[in-house]
């Protein structure tokens, strides 16, 4: 007699009572889990005033090339005697971007700190410049000397528009992001008593010309920026708080900002069929979850919605097919696609976009262990198509086939676009400057290419075709799960796009250069950089949302 079977079974049996008792609520459904609540980014008020110089403490004002001072900081230069002028020509100061002139407590003037900040060309500015000048003002402001900054936004010969001002307002938002929930609020320094390290910054004031047409203007772009904050924040979590139950937790909380949000449960994810994501995940004692959000923003008369799908690997380890372990560390945001479409939901939501969307994440842990998959297996897929698994590492395109379908199945979506941190081909053709952008429709992925050139979260278009296809060809199953060392995003591109039915318009983001750990920029300073959100939405502003 044959026990193997039998033993298995045991084994199976007691592991499940083992991950039972270790993680009950795990098993008992979302609906009742108390989740502890993730951080709410370090945020500073930002208003509106009148164009007038305030009286005292830290005041920001600016010159363009030249430098040619603005009204204000003429006006400035002309109480205190010609301070800017000289302090400008004694440091070299010529109004150029990204250089300044700071001043503490400045004589013949009450302020207790006096910045003066280049410009450049005002005129040549496009929507980016105003979001960087933003960032790198907020990049100058600490809280030290006082908890507010008065910026006094002119420019020569000209009124700022009112949506420059809210990009502005935007990019100052953004810059003063900062992950604190790990840190102790006081440290000792240099074997000293311990020094509060907290010098935030706790409102910055805009005089502009129009600050009515300013405020409703950042109104909107306010929802973006906390849109943005959300997504770093669950890219930041470490993935031992921050699991596929947690994350699909989180996901349930957009219910009160109004969205419709269901968890699928691995009994759910098993009766529908989705083997690929689950065998991902089967080697976690954290089970496999999906959340399915949906933004009805446009109404019943607003057609079809636009589906985002977003790959949620909360950890990755590469499963039996292991990683090296230098880096590994960073793979507590493989899901940095799944952050991007849940920021997104928000943004919608706070901001009453109107516009029918629906956002899907795929969440799993890919682990090694007794139960995980193996190089060699063979799943098969909610499609019905099969994988042979060479190389579990793999892991974050059988996640995403399974959502693909599913979001085709039951939303039949005007346009499909997926983001994932898929490969790390993508950033030896593209570096940390560019997210990779594959699609099937031309017009999409032109709308997309324009929105990146737009926000600054930019894309670039790799190819698809029938010979990459034949890179991933089966000699087992209908595919396999990778096409091999050469043009690696291109063949997992090609995967993807079996699971992408005729008639479907969509695109694929590969933003693994540029989801996590991604360069410093004058509007991020943080390691979970929120990337696609705002790249997303102005998408949908532009093609997408009801006027």
């Amino acid at each position: 007699m044959n026990s193997l079977p039998l033993l298995q079974s045991c084994i199976s049996k007691r592991a499940d009572e083992a991950r039972l008792r270790r993680f009950p609520d795990y098993f008992r459904g979302l609906e009742g889990q108390r989740l502890k609540e993730l951080p709410v980014s370090e945020q500073t008020t930002i208003s509106f005033a009148n164009l007038s110089v305030p009286q005292e403490g830290v005041v920001v004002v600016f010159a363009e090339d030249g430098p040619k001072l603005t009204p204000a900081a003429k006006d400035l230069d002309k109480t205190s005697k010609g301070l800017l002028s000289r302090a400008a020509e004694i440091s070299g100061f010529k109004g150029k971007k990204e250089t300044s002139v700071d001043l503490l407590a400045p004589s013949e003037l009450k302020f207790s700190r006096l910045v003066m900040v280049g410009m450049d060309k005002t005129g040549d500015y496009g929507a980016e410049d105003w979001l960087n000048l933003g960032g790198t003002v907020r990049g100058l402001l600490t809280g030290k000397e006082a908890p507010t900054a008065h910026i006094v936004l002119d420019a020569v010969g000209r009124d700022i528009a009112p949506a420059d001002i809210a990009r502005f307002a935007l990019g100052a938002a953004l810059r003063g992001y900062k992950f604190k929930k790990y840190k102790s609020k006081a440290r000792k320094k240099n074997g000293g008593p311990a020094e509060n390290n907290d010098r935030t910054l706790k409102k910055i004031v805009i005089h502009c010309a129009d600050q009515r047409a300013a405020n409703r203007m950042f109104a909107s772009a306010r929802a973006v920026a906390n849109g943005v904050m959300l997504a770093r924040d669950l890219v930041n979590e470490p993935a031992n708080v921050l699991g596929p139950p947690e994350f699909a937790a989180r996901a349930k909380e957009l219910t009160k900002l109004g969205v419709q949000v269901e968890v699928l449960a691995p009994k759910t994810l098993q009766r529908l069929g989705m083997n690929a994501l689950l065998a991902v995940g089967q080697g976690s004692e954290r089970p496999s979850h999906v959340a399915v959000m949906q933004w009805k923003g446009a109404g019943p008369r607003g057609g079809d919605p636009i589906v985002f799908v977003g790959k949620g690997v909360t950890f990755d380890t590469g499963g039996i097919s292991l990683k090296p372990a230098a880096g590994m560390e960073d793979m507590k945001g493989d899901m940095a696609g799944a952050a991007c479409v849940v920021g997104l939901m928000h943004e919608f939501a706070e901001r009453k976009a109107k516009v029918n969307a629906v956002g899907i994440i795929g969440l799993v842990e890919n682990m090694p262990g007794g139960g995980a998959q193996r190089p060699g297996d063979v799943v098969t897929a909610m499609s019905g198509q099969t994988i042979e698994v060479l190389n579990t590492d793999a892991e974050g395109r059988m996640v995403l086939a399974d959502c693909l379908w599913y979001a085709q199945d039951r939303f039949k979506p005007r346009a499909l676009i997926n983001l994932a941190t898929l490969t790390g081909a993508v950033m030896v053709a593209l570096g940390k400057e560019h997210a990779g952008l594959f699609s099937n429709s031309n017009e999409l992925a032109d709308r997309l290419l324009t929105a990146g050139n737009e926000t600054g979260e930019k894309l670039w278009r790799l190819p698809l075709g029938p010979k990459y296809d034949k890179m991933i060809d089966s000699k087992v199953a209908d595919m396999k799960n990778t096409g091999g060392k050469w043009g690696g995003s291109i063949s997992a591109a090609q995967f993807l796009q079996r699971f992408v039915r005729e008639g479907t318009l969509w695109a694929h983001l590969d933003i693994a250069g540029t989801g996590l750990a991604s360069p410093d920029s004058e509007i991020n300073r943080s390691w979970g950089s929120g990337f696609g959100v705002r790249l997303l939405d102005q998408l949908v502003r532009d093609h997408y949302e009801r006027s």
